[in-house]
């Protein structure tokens, strides 16, 4: 006969553990104070000064491991501090469980103090699943469905609140059937839509190819995947480019048939695929646009085929034919399916790099990007949150491995520093290299204890123009260039740092910022370089 769980917190913690889920990411408050005090050395606390960065650095987290994170939040109050960095992590699809602590069941209907009597629609529409158990008895049911609905594409965070009361309660004896569960999916492409793809490669006069952050996701868990891409793009003589708002490198950028990131706006767009006359969009939304370009979306003559993993993606879409499939599978059956054009472009890697543009009032972006390239290593990943240079990125710095590149995916400020944390936890044998402006590192600039904290291996570069460069250059383009609130100016980041903990330095050119940089390279702990940057 099954054996009795004491309590729901041990029934609890046994479903966190029969997936793995050990490593929790919190700010500790007295709704939750029962739950945390349960945990056993089995998990690992790694505690965050403010909930965005939590979230930020479970994002990161699952982002290297390629596995859920769990997270810890308090009540409505903490749920709602972590709701930017919430918008960031459900564009980018990252598996996350959210467990939010409730106030004491009998009381909640009162509004008593740190109560939510709505929290399941609190994190709305940012979770693909919210739920408060209707009885203490379902919690640790409902906590396994939440590990289920998050590990099942479309992947995102899902959100359960619980009562602090719940955790003493007894739990159900058939508990221990929630240890044995397992879902699976089958969602690769039919013959007869595998035919429809293939005939329409091998159709095509001049083919491009769109691939997006599902291809590099996917890549996490089967290296595989990469190798398909990039052969599907030689046997097709395909141009590749990678989709709008990229969240990461989804293609080697050395590749010689890669043509570069396509610009966010409708017009861009349009224009850089015009006289192509198939696009096949894979592992990407149809399109993640930013800039208001009025146009039509497509040139005549052109067909899209769109293949993703959500749904939401496929049903939204404005143009072209979208199928719902698993996009591993895809890449390697479309990859096994075409015909060799027989022609190449030149040797994986050929493609050369743009100089970095100089300017005789001091060190650019575009120059710590070189530097960067310049001193690479097999163990090194990026965290971009520096606006200003998002499209440089991709076209100035060498991405050949999957989980290389990261960018928030909804745009949604705070990303950089605590992303960079997590990875650097979910994968102590990464070099994780976050370039991030002045403006948004004051979002997430608590990830820095927590960085000294865990001593990892993370070099954190604020790229310093002293204001919000990117919204600069929006207030011109769109014509409003007064506008008040831009420039910052006054911060000392390496005095913030060193207060955190962390070693840092401030650079003004390019030969101290290369040489404080290859000293942070194989320094064995956190390193801040604040990078002073002209503004243009």
């Amino acid at each position: 006969m099954a054996t009795t769980q004491n309590t729901v917190l041990e029934a609890a913690l046994n479903v966190f553990r029969a997936h793995g889920l050990t490593t929790i990411f919190g700010n500790p408050g007295s709704n939750e104070l029962t739950f945390l005090a349960g945990l056993d050395g089995d998990f690992d606390f790694i505690l965050g000064l403010h909930e965005q960065v939590v979230v930020g650095m479970a994002e990161g987290y699952a982002r290297a491991t390629g596995r859920p994170a769990l997270v810890n939040l308090h009540a409505a109050s903490g749920s709602g501090n972590a709701m930017g960095a919430l918008t960031n992590a459900h564009y980018g699809h990252i598996p996350m469980v959210i467990l939010a602590g409730q106030q004491v069941r009998r009381t909640v209907g009162q509004e008593t103090m740190l109560a939510s009597t709505d929290a399941s629609l609190l994190p709305a529409p940012l979770v693909k699943y919210s739920h408060e158990p209707l009885d203490a008895a379902d919690v640790p049911r409902t906590l396994a469905q939440a590990v289920f609905e998050t590990t099942t594409h479309p992947k995102r965070p899902v959100y359960v609140s619980v009562p602090l009361d719940d955790w003493a309660q007894p739990a159900l004896e058939d508990d221990v059937l929630l240890m044995a569960r397992s879902v699976s999916t089958a969602g690769a492409l039919t013959p007869e839509l595998s035919q429809e793809l293939t005939s329409a490669i091998d159709g095509a006069k001049r083919l491009a190819i769109v691939v997006g952050p599902q291809v590099d996701a996917a890549a996490i868990e089967d290296p595989e995947v990469f190798g398909a891409v990039v052969s599907l793009a030689e046997k097709s003589d395909a141009s590749v480019f990678v989709a709008p708002s990229p969240s990461r490198g989804p293609f080697p950028t050395t590749h010689p048939n890669f043509e570069g990131v396509l610009v966010p706006g409708i017009k861009s767009v349009r224009d850089r695929l015009a006289g192509y006359d198939v696009v096949l969009v894979l592992g990407a939304a149809m399109f993640r646009y930013h800039r208001w370009e009025p146009s039509n979306y497509l040139a005549p003559g052109t067909a899209v085929l769109h293949v993703t993993q959500d749904p939401r993606e496929a049903t939204r879409a404005p143009f072209g034919r979208s199928i719902v499939a698993d996009v591993a599978s895809t890449a390697k059956a479309l990859d096994e399916g075409v015909k060799d054009r027989g022609r190449r472009r030149g040797a994986a890697g050929s493609r050369k790099l743009p100089a970095a543009r100089t300017s005789s009032e001091g060190m650019t972006g575009t120059e710590i990007l070189e530097v960067l390239n310049a001193n690479v290593n097999d163990t090194v990943a990026y965290v971009n949150e520096t606006t200003t240079l998002d499209l440089d990125y991709l076209e100035r710095i060498a991405i050949e491995r999957p989980g290389m590149y990261n960018f928030p995916a909804s745009g949604g400020l705070g990303f950089g520093l605590p992303v960079a944390v997590g990875m650097s936890i979910g994968d102590p044998d990464k070099t994780v290299v976050a370039t991030v402006g002045d403006g948004s590192a004051n979002y997430g600039i608590t990830a820095l204890y927590t960085a000294a904290q865990r001593n990892t291996r993370t070099v954190f570069i604020i790229v310093n123009n002293e204001a919000y460069g990117a919204l600069a250059g929006f207030a011109q383009r769109m014509g409003v260039p007064d506008v008040p609130g831009l420039k910052l100016g006054g911060i000392d980041f390496v005095a913030i740092a060193e207060g955190y903990g962390v070693t840092a330095e401030r650079t003004t050119t390019r030969e101290e910022f290369e040489k404080s940089y290859q000293k942070a390279l194989v320094s064995t702990g956190p390193v801040l370089i604040d990078a002073r940057v002209v503004t243009h």
